[in-house]
């Protein structure tokens, strides 16, 4: 049987649409910043690609800014929250690392907001965060990485905005799942990532509010109006458009991959494991369960052999595992080594979701059996 991929969350199959329009960019490859022909055509398919992300998210155009992907994003994003006078920092529990490092690194005074047992931000902490001296910028992603959690976005912008404030959103893994629109979230910045939507790897955009201007980190020539130096990778530009096309023509089909996740949920948790953020709305795609003395990596290398392709809740580095940020930040400690992420995404079908039950709950069975065996051969 042929290997099933459920990893969209960390990164997408390219779509056949993006191979297309990106093929033909390569082979006419010219600077968009040259004015001859080739150039031209360049920067015409590099601005036919702005105003298509852009659409995806309700923005204009013009508040599109083309970088490296989401890590570049959300740095400058921050940066740009400091420059325009914010003077402390207030980063929820489950942020993504790239968000995470780059405000301890920024130089200002850095708040963790919690988060309760389902990975929902803590609201109330946040006003009262926000009522203390100094102008904030408050970072909190769309959706997590890990869970799949939503969070209640509109909510927190209505308190960071009556603060005087500054909400940057990471909107990398939501764009293209659920609806994104920025003026609805109310974000004075919003970042997304090409490659989770079908896109290439290597491109991304920060995306700013009306009115709100930012403050460039890469430093040279002119490029995306001043905000970030460097030739543009018009390719990689062109192929995220089209995935910003594909993806938001998908958004009802992808809503209704929640019901074949759900399936695959009540098999696993019927075997036993804790399903994380079960509590809370997530996206339609995401599954993130755990289990207790079964460590990520062994669980990965399992499925794999089995030609099941997921991720981890943990990172496992020289042979250490690292419990799961996210688990950790939700209060379930034990559980923050064992546990694995599924996610779906264009290419995936309910077969898909039924296969990883299947491979789980047998390894899972396997695994108990192995471990109850040592328990007798040791008394």
């Amino acid at each position: 049987m042929s290997a099933v991929y459920l990893d969209y969350n960390a990164s997408g199959l390219v779509r056949p649409e993006v191979l297309e329009i990106m093929t033909k960019a390569l082979a006419d490859n010219g600077n968009p910043s040259a004015v001859h022909a080739a150039g031209r055509r360049a920067r015409a398919r590099i601005e036919t690609a702005r105003a298509q992300v852009a659409e995806l998210v309700g923005a204009d155009p013009t508040a599109v800014v083309f970088n490296s992907g989401g890590t570049e994003a959300n740095a400058q994003a921050i940066a740009s929250a400091l420059a325009a006078g914010c003077e402390r920092l207030i980063v929820s529990a489950t942020e993504h690392p790239c968000v995470a490092e780059a405000a301890a690194a920024a130089g200002a005074p850095v708040e963790i907001l919690p988060v309760d047992a389902n990975g929902v931000v803590d609201l109330a902490w946040l006003a009262e965060a926000l009522a203390r001296p100094g102008r904030a910028v408050v970072a909190i992603h769309h959706a997590n990485n890990e869970s799949g959690v939503i969070q209640p976005i509109a909510e927190a912008a209505a308190l960071v905005r009556a603060a005087g404030g500054w909400l940057h959103v990471d909107a990398i893994q939501s764009a293209g799942k659920i609806p994104v629109h920025m003026r609805a979230l109310g974000a004075d910045s919003l970042t997304l990532s090409a490659h989770k939507l079908g896109g290439p790897q290597g491109v991304g955009a920060l995306v700013f509010k009306e009115g709100v201007s930012g403050v460039r980190i890469l430093h040279g020539a002119g490029q995306e109006r001043g905000l970030r130096a460097g030739t543009e990778n018009g390719p990689g530009i062109a192929g995220f458009g089209v995935a910003a096309v594909c993806a938001a023509r998908d958004l009802e089909t992808v809503a209704s991959h929640a019901a074949w996740r759900d399936a695959a949920q009540a098999r696993v948790k019927a075997a036993g494991a804790t399903i994380i953020g079960e509590g809370a709305d997530r996206l339609p795609n995401t599954l993130f369960l755990a289990v207790e003395g079964w460590d990520s990596p062994q669980q990965l290398i399992t499925l794999d052999l089995a030609g099941i392709m997921v991720s981890a809740g943990s990172a496992c580095s020289s042979g250490k595992v690292k419990p799961s940020k996210t688990i950790s930040a939700m209060g379930l400690n034990r559980l923050a080594t064992g546990g694995v992420r599924v996610s779906g995404g264009w290419g995936t079908t309910e077969g898909d979701w039924a296969r990883f039950a299947d491979a789980w709950v047998d390894a899972w069975t396997k695994h108990k059996a192995r471990a109850a065996a040592r328990v007798r051969e040791v008394a």
